[in-house]
């Protein structure tokens, strides 16, 4: 038996004309593909913008914590969620070994917190930062949109990195505010 024929659909002219380059007329599509490598994924993901999370953790009695963009939902029943981070990340060891880690969403008020938290060698818990002690020994920092401490289920090796899935147990969604955006390499609020 053979699969039933399918018509197909003319498509308009692309509006970019065939020169190479970058800006208006550039080339996109097959014939302006590239092989695969790391330039070319950072590349690629500095046009996705994602929201702006912070991961933080105890280690040994003291807080420790980073910025992360590649938080994901991944279940709803139960509630799983994901990120990465780089087996070289001076926070590294605290996931590797904590139960228990806090996942905060920042809004666009945050910006120089989501800074201070991805800057190596920073004073991340020191003044100005607000946080508290919170469920399970999680540090939960103050005024964010939303928070949750959530129990590792899984660290799956992925290259350089570990993608951590983790269970929500407890949390707050009710923050104020927008969300905070990272696109180009930078943090952005989001426009109307």
């Amino acid at each position: 038996m053979t699969a039933p024929t399918v018509p197909t659909v003319p498509t308009a002219p692309s509006p970019r004309s065939p020169r190479s380059g970058t800006g208006a007329g550039a080339v996109t599509g097959p014939a302006a593909a590239r092989p695969g490598s790391p330039d070319l994924l950072r590349s690629v993901f500095r046009q996705h913008a994602a929201g702006v999370a912070v991961i933080t953790a105890q280690d040994g009695g003291r807080p420790v914590g980073f910025t992360a963009t590649s938080l994901n939902s991944v279940s709803a029943d139960p509630p799983l969620l994901s990120f990465t981070i780089g087996t070289g990340a001076s926070t590294w060891p605290a996931v590797r070994d904590s139960e228990y880690l806090g996942v905060h969403i920042l809004g666009e008020h945050q910006r120089e917190l989501a800074g201070l938290f991805a800057r190596s060698g920073a004073d991340r818990f020191g003044p100005p930062t607000g946080w508290a002690v919170g469920p399970h020994g999680v540090p939960v920092l103050d005024g964010v949109l939303a928070w949750l401490v959530c129990r590792v289920v899984a660290r799956v090796p992925a290259g350089e990195h570990r993608v951590i899935i983790a269970e929500a147990v407890v949390g707050d969604p009710a923050g104020e505010g927008r969300p905070l955006l990272y696109h180009q390499g930078r943090f952005n609020a989001l426009r109307d």
